[in-house]
C-alpha cells in the first residue's frame, strides 16, 4: 500500500531522516507501520532539530517537498497565491499514485488537499481534523469552516473517514469521533492519592503562545498566591511569549514560585505528571488537547476553559474544573473546589479511569480498522 500524506508540518531532513513535531510524528508512525509505503507531502525547512522533534520510522518513505504558504500579510497573500498552482500539482500527482489518501487538516495545506481530493473519488481516503469540530464554535477562520464544511460534504468528499474529537449531533456519515493518545497500556500505574491540604503544585504544558494563554495561567496563580494558597507553577514549553512572561514573573517577584523550564522529554514531563496536583490551561481553542489527557493519565486534575471537545472530555466538570478566561471568575471557581479535598481525590481518580481509555494500543487498533480496505 502507498499510503501518501498530505500536511502542512514543516519537516527537517537529517542524514536522511525527516523529522518533525514529536506529537504528530508519534502519532504518524503509528499509522505508516502497516503500510509498504509512504509519501509525504509537507514543507521542508532548514531550521536546527530540537528536542521536541521526532523522526519517521519507516525503510521506504518519499518525500515531496512543497513551498510553505502563509496568509498574514498582503505581500505574503500575493507571493502565495503563486505557490499554490505548484502545490496542487505535487498534491494532485502524489494522490494519483497513492492506494490511501491521508490529509491532516485544518491548515492551508490541508484545506488544497481537500480541494484535490475530490477528483479521486474512488480512492480510500481519512482526514485526521486536529482543530476545534464543533459546529456551534465560533470566531474560526473561513478556510477552517470550509474544510469542516467539505469534509462533512458526502456529494464531494467520497470515500472517506473524517476523524474529529468529540461527539457531536447532526453529523454526516463520514464524521467518526475519535481520540489521540500518548501512553500504552502498560504504562498504567495505580493512582498516585494526593494531599491537597498542603503544597499545592500547578503545571503548565503547551506552546507559550497567545492561544494557550500561558500569561492568564500565571495570574491566576499569581492570584492564588496572593490569596494565600500555598501553590507552584512550573510551566513546560517554549514560544514567542516566554520573554514577556519571564518579564512579569519577575516584575511581580514571583520567581521563587512560578518557574519557566522550557521544553522536556516525555519521560521527564511523564515524572512531573506523577507529582502534580492541578493542570492549568486556559486556551482559546483546542482540538483534542493531548496535554490534559496526558495530565488525566496520572490522575493530575486538569483546569481549562469549555473548549472544543473540553466538557466531554472533564464530564462538564466531573473530572476535572471548568473555567472562564478572566482570572477573578477562575480563582473563585478553583478555591470552591480547594474547600472540597474530598471531591477532589473522587475528581482526580475518574480523571485517572476515563483517560486510561484511551492508550496507545487501543488507538493503534482503531488506525488498523481505517486501513483495511
Amino acid at each position: 500500500m502507498n499510503f501518501v500524506i498530505i500536511t502542512h508540518v514543516k519537516h527537517v531532513k537529517q542524514d536522511n531522516n525527516f523529522f518533525a513535531y514529536s506529537p504528530y510524528v508519534r502519532e504518524m508512525n503509528i499509522w505508516i507501520k502497516h503500510v509498504s509505503n509512504v509519501t509525504i507531502v509537507a514543507p521542508q525547512t532548514s531550521r536546527l532539530i530540537t528536542e521536541i522533534d521526532s523522526s519517521y520510522q519507516h525503510n521506504s518513505i518519499s518525500f515531496q517537498k512543497i513551498p510553505q504558504i502563509v496568509f498574514t500579510s498582503f505581500k505574503e497573500v500575493l507571493v502565495s497565491i503563486f505557490k499554490i498552482p505548484v502545490i496542487i500539482y505535487s498534491i494532485f500527482s502524489a494522490c494519483k499514485k497513492a492506494d490511501h489518501i491521508h490529509l491532516r487538516c485544518p491548515g492551508n495545506i490541508g484545506l488544497l488537499g481537500c480541494l484535490v481530493q475530490i477528483f479521486f473519488p474512488k480512492k480510500i481516503k481519512t482526514a485526521k481534523y486536529a482543530g476545534n469540530w464543533n459546529p456551534n464554535a465560533t470566531k474560526q477562520p473561513k478556510s477552517y469552516r470550509f474544510q469542516k464544511w467539505l469534509l462533512s460534504n458526502t456529494y464531494l468528499t467520497k470515500n472517506i473517514n473524517v476523524l474529529v474529537y468529540g461527539k457531536w449531533k447532526n453529523q454526516t456519515k463520514n464524521i467518526k469521533p475519535f481520540f489521540t493518545a500518548t501512553y500504552l497500556n502498560n504504562e498504567k500505574e495505580p493512582l498516585q492519592i494526593r494531599d491537597y491540604s498542603n503544597a499545592l503544585k500547578f503545571v503548565f504544558l503547551g506552546s507559550l503562545v497567545n492561544g494557550k494563554r500561558p500569561l492568564l495561567a500565571v495570574k491566576v496563580v499569581e492570584d492564588l498566591i496572593n490569596q494565600g494558597v500555598n501553590v507552584t507553577l512550573d510551566i513546560y514549553g517554549e514560544g514567542v511569549l516566554k520573554l514577556d512572561l519571564q518579564k512579569y514573573i519577575d516584575s511581580k517577584k514571583l520567581g521563587a514560585k512560578i518557574k519557566l523550564l522550557g521544553n522536556k522529554s516525555k519521560t521527564e514531563i511523564k515524572n512531573v505528571l506523577k507529582l502534580a496536583h492541578f493542570l492549568i490551561l486556559p486556551s482559546k481553542s483546542e482540538g483534542w488537547p493531548k496535554a490534559v489527557a496526558e495530565a488525566m493519565f496520572f490522575g493530575v486534575i486538569p483546569i481549562v476553559t469549555s473548549i472544543s471537545c473540553v466538557s466531554y472530555m472533564l464530564d462538564n466538570g466531573n473530572r476535572g474544573v471548568l473555567i472562564e478566561p478572566d482570572s477573578k471568575l477562575a480563582v473563585k471557581a478553583i478555591l470552591e473546589c480547594l474547600n472540597e479535598e474530598d471531591t477532589l481525590k473522587i475528581m482526580s481518580k475518574k480523571a485517572s479511569e476515563w483517560s486510561k481509555n484511551y492508550t496507545l494500543d487501543i488507538f493503534e487498533t482503531e488506525i488498523i480498522k481505517l486501513l483495511k480496505p
